[in-house]
């Protein structure tokens, strides 16, 4: 977005001047997280997520090209490899224990981020293009751990892959086609890990491109904020440096904590024991489960047990899943409310605190356990409020809901709840 009061970028020597000249790159730079960028002055710690987005994916990119040199892609020594890079590599045990719960920190950091823009009206116009950007790039995330996941060719990796690629075979007429097109035959085997390899390292760069669009679509309406209100005046905003890089600069410092905290002294806390398994074609696992980020969408997988006229169970679960997260994009035009934040919203604020979080969590409960008769039930019921939620719910809220009124401008917000304070930048 335009801003008439921006900071406009001087290179103060002839260098820079010739670079601007030939190769405006420091111009960029400075244009989109600078002093060149006005940001609403209000932003509060929910928004540093999006800076650690790209601060785990940059972790994930350095340590899966390190683990890349000494992977061997290759079914009988797959395991033996990361094995290998475990206990001969320097410091291989650290890159790898850095690189398999850096999934998780990024998976965690996306949600939170996804949650942030749920409750704050992030998918409204004008950013609506943000917001699906930002779930083409969850999508992509979610291939990319799949694969990964496959890669160390464990108990785990092995059924892994061939329950989630058997999803595929419940497509009517193509489905086994294309099946036996991702694994190379017809069974997990050296074709499908070669393959699934060389996707998961050429996929993280395409979510980085990606990533540079979602920053671009962002800079043309410019940043939303908890207000929900939109920039009206110079009043409103701070230069990007040096307010919330120093902000973010704080929140990068607490998730390496965390993350070092859990590479250091819980590695496996959010690992699967089974995968230290050898990969066994003749022995299936008690219980087969995927990551803990994919078991709310495993759990609404397995809530369909009963055939539904022609369409068989087991499709009515791989449509439902993949509905749970294409029905997303829809947002913008499920909730026409015309106010944004959810703190002006109180129908809203208790069903997403008491309504959607609950019910994303039992399902998550749901998909890491045992599937018994009386964990389907519960997630059957979990599913269809989930979709009850947005289909139904949501739009009624918005025709229904008496919002709080909202503050003539993101400073009368400000110093509304800064009662005396001057007109210095809010957290």
């Amino acid at each position: 977005m335009s801003f008439p009061w921006a900071n406009e970028y001087k290179p103060s020597t002839a260098f820079t001047r010739y670079l601007d000249e030939k190769l405006p790159l420091p111009r960029f730079v400075y244009n989109a997280v600078g002093a060149g960028y006005p940001v609403p002055r209000n932003l509060n710690y929910f928004w540093n997520f999006g800076v650690l987005a790209g601060v785990a994916l940059m972790v994930q990119i350095i340590s899966g090209i390190i683990l890349a040199m000494h992977f061997a892609a290759e079914s009988t020594v797959a395991f033996a490899s990361v094995e290998h890079i475990m206990r001969d590599v320097n410091a291989g045990w650290f890159i790898r224990y850095a690189h398999m719960n850096g999934a998780s920190m990024f998976f965690i950091v996306v949600y939170t981020h996804i949650f942030r823009g749920l409750f704050y009206g992030s998918y409204k116009p004008p950013r609506e293009m943000v917001w699906h950007l930002g779930l083409v790039i969850f999508l992509l995330m979610m291939a990319t751990a799949f694969m990964g996941y496959v890669l160390p060719w464990g108990q785990m990796s092995f059924w892994g892959a061939k329950v989630i690629t058997g999803l595929f075979g419940a497509i009517p007429l193509v489905g086994e086609p294309i099946q036996t097109w991702l694994l190379g035959g017809f069974a997990p085997d050296n074709a499908a890990l070669n393959r699934f390899f060389s996707l998961h390292y050429l996929l993280p760069f395409v979510i980085l491109g990606v990533i540079v669009l979602h920053i671009w679509a962002l800079h043309i309406p410019g940043s939303s904020n908890p207000t929900g209100v939109e920039v009206k005046a110079e009043q409103d905003t701070v230069p990007f440096h040096p307010y919330y890089t120093a902000k973010d600069g704080v929140g990068v410092a607490a998730f390496f904590i965390v993350f070092a905290t859990l590479v250091f002294f819980a590695p496996n806390f959010l690992g699967e024991p089974d995968n230290y398994i050898p990969a066994n074609p003749m022995s299936t696992p008690a219980n087969i489960v995927p990551e803990w980020y994919f078991w709310p969408f495993y759990a609404i997988l397995r809530a369909f047990t009963v055939d539904f006229l022609f369409i068989p169970a087991k499709l009515l679960g791989v449509l439902a899943m993949f509905a749970a997260i294409l029905l997303l994009f829809f947002l913008p035009w499920l909730d026409t409310s015309a106010v944004r934040s959810g703190h002006y919203r109180p129908l809203f604020r208790k069903f997403f605190w008491f309504g959607l979080i609950p019910c994303i969590v039992v399902l998550g409960y749901c998909g890491g356990s045992h599937a018994t008769d009386g964990i389907v039930l519960i997630s059957q019921i979990a599913a269809a409020y989930y979709f009850a939620h947005f289909l139904i719910i949501l739009p009624i809220i918005a025709r229904v809901e008496t919002p709080k009124p909202l503050p003539n401008s993101i400073t009368e917000a400000v110093l509304a709840s800064n009662a005396g304070a001057s007109l210095q930048p809010a957290e």
